[in-house]
């Protein structure tokens, strides 16, 4: 196993120190979802949530958490993104599965330092955000499955989760 890198000889928190790292073209790609009830799901949908248009504004708020990454995990680099995206798609109830918004987020820099916390901190801001504009209608919503889906470049290499 890996030894942890935010931690020093005497077992110290500390900022890892990037500068002799190369700066290359790095991207990553995180992914989460927000089960909600099937009416909650089409008050999304339709666009006609009391607050506006959901996934509008939970993409913005997306692009904002990954950059503002930096400011809430404390170990965290302040980095400049070159890109951030995020994609919204949707399921409605079945049988075995409640109504859900399935969020990606893809964060990329080229730095010396990778981005998925940013593409990391970037669902899980969209998918809060429609928690709030949405909790008036439905506050048993779910978020759910968050993980780092990709990450490309650096020392490390790739990863793709299996």
């Amino acid at each position: 196993m890996s030894t942890l890198t935010h931690f020093d000889a005497h077992g110290q928190a500390h900022m890892v120190d990037v500068a002799a790292k190369s700066a290359t073209h790095r991207i990553a790609i995180a992914q989460g979802r927000i089960d909600m009830l099937p009416g909650t799901l089409a008050l999304i949908e339709s666009g006609t949530a009391k607050k506006g248009d959901v996934l509008g504004i939970a993409r913005i708020a997306g692009i904002q958490g990954a950059k503002r990454t930096s400011d809430l995990i404390p170990l965290c680099h302040p980095i400049a993104l070159t890109r951030v995206a995020m994609d919204f798609s949707t399921a409605v109830a079945t049988p075995t599965a409640s109504a859900y918004v399935l969020c990606t987020a893809t964060a990329e820099t080229v730095g010396p330092t990778g981005v998925e916390m940013e593409a990391l901190t970037a669902v899980q801001v969209a998918l809060l955000t429609i928690y709030d504009m949405c909790k008036a209608a439905d506050r048993g919503m779910t978020i759910t499955d968050v993980k780092l889906l990709e990450k490309h470049g650096g020392k490390s290499g790739s990863f793709v989760a299996g």
